[in-house]
Order: structure tokens, then C-alpha cells, then sequence
């Protein structure tokens, strides 16, 4: 997918999407995985699961209920992509319709560990 399409698709009026869109804006790195399908109530599942967990460990996230409940309402098969912010502070995974021509929903989750001049060091970073 190229980023002109994924920043059209990210142009939502929710905070997390708002975010995403300005990371990408900002040059920040994507990845659309296109070849993997997964069920919207299989993701809301997992983020369920690490939402307890982040909550537990004080890392902030944007808009991770409202994707949940986003993902658990209306069951369809997604695609799933990653915006990671240019310096390295911020992620946020999104879903898209199974085709990618619409956005599902858009979280943040905060790396607080993670400094940019580490941008190989994995240690600390939440995952999405």
C-alpha cells in the first residue's frame, strides 16, 4: 500500500487515527501486513489481553478501548498495518477492511522505554 493511500484511510476524526496520520505525515516507517488476514474479534481478543497488561505496567495508549470495541462488534476478516512515529516514542497498529479500502479502527501505544538513538534496542517497547 502506498502511504498517500494509508494517510487517506488514516484521516479519521478519532485521536488515535488523527496521531497515526501525523506520524506518517512526519516520515514515520509503515507496514501494511496485507498477506495476513485475521478476524476482527481475534484481534479485540489479543488487545484485550495486552490492554490489562500495558495498564499494569503504566504505558500509556490512545484509543486501544474504542478499537476494542470497534473490532468486537461487527466480525469480518481485517488486514492489520503498523505506523511507527519518526522518533521512535509512539506506535500505532490500525485495521483495515479485508479489501484495505477503509479503516476499521487505530490505537497508540507509547514505547516509553525506548529512546530514538536506540532504534535497535527492543527492551522496554510494548507490543501491539
Amino acid at each position: 500500500m502506498e502511504r498517500h493511500e494509508l494517510m487517506r484511510l488514516l484521516a479519521g476524526d478519532d485521536a488515535a487515527s488523527k496521531a497515526a496520520l501525523a506520524a506518517l505525515a512526519d516520515g514515520g516507517e509503515y507496514v501494511v501486513w496485507e498477506d495476513w488476514i485475521m478476524s476482527s474479534e481475534d484481534h479485540a481478543r489479543v488487545l484485550t489481553t495486552r490492554l490489562r497488561s500495558m495498564r499494569r505496567r503504566g504505558i500509556e495508549t490512545l484509543g486501544v478501548e474504542r478499537a476494542v470495541r470497534i473490532l468486537s462488534e461487527d466480525a469480518q476478516p481485517i488486514l492489520s498495518g503498523l505506523v511507527r512515529a519518526s522518533d521512535g516514542w509512539w506506535g500505532f497498529r490500525f485495521f483495515l477492511t479485508e479489501d484495505g479500502g477503509a479503516l476499521v479502527a487505530c490505537l497508540g501505544i507509547r514505547w516509553r522505554d525506548r529512546h530514538p538513538s536506540h532504534d535497535s534496542d527492543q527492551r522496554g517497547q510494548a507490543s501491539l
